[in-house]
């Protein structure tokens, strides 16, 4: 009965150790094969996405670009209206814009889609400000002066900071 014990062990550890072997070898190659894979699909997203991701930030440029004073008020006219008028049209047109472009924080950055608001509400809240000071009867064409006054007289406009940090931003990827 030893004997029969001791046979069957000569016989039952080598297999054992040669399956175990090669549980490790195929182990081994699976994983292997699917970081692989893994890479493959990660280098394909990244040139389906990379491109999408470009565009986005082409759009908020634009975006903030159309929305900064200077090309805003040229863009919309104030002949005729009063300012409050002219007022809630430019708040109008900031927040058609903004609206227009929601979907593009889904490819950029949390901290570059809070510069993007807070260039947003900045721009609201100068026009919101200069139209506050203007007297009760003023034309729309002086809100439109006052906004550019103040713009030239800080040299801030609300838009740069953002449009800086996106192409900062941008930059890092290339």
């Amino acid at each position: 009965m030893v004997n029969y014990i001791y046979d069957l062990l000569k016989i039952l550890l080598p297999a054992a150790l040669v399956l175990f072997g090669m549980y490790s070898v195929i182990n081994s190659f699976l994983k292997k094969e699917y970081q692989k894979r893994l890479l493959e699909i990660r280098i394909k997203n990244t040139e389906i996405v990379l491109p999408i991701r470009l565009q986005a930030y082409e759009r908020i440029c634009l975006f903030l670009e159309r929305i900064s004073p200077s090309n805003l008020l040229v863009r919309v006219s104030s002949g005729g209206q009063t300012a409050a008028e002219y007022q809630r049209v430019l708040l109008s047109e900031i927040r058609n814009e903004y609206t227009h472009n929601l979907s593009q924080q889904m490819y950029m950055s949390d901290q570059g889609w809070q510069m993007v608001k807070r260039a947003k509400e900045d721009m609201v809240t100068l026009v919101n400000r200069i139209y506050q000071e203007l007297p009760a009867e003023a034309k729309g064409p002086e809100l439109a002066r006052r906004i550019l006054e103040t713009v030239i007289t800080t040299d801030t406009e609300p838009t740069s900071q953002a449009i800086s940090f996106l192409k900062k931003e941008i930059n890092q990827v290339f």
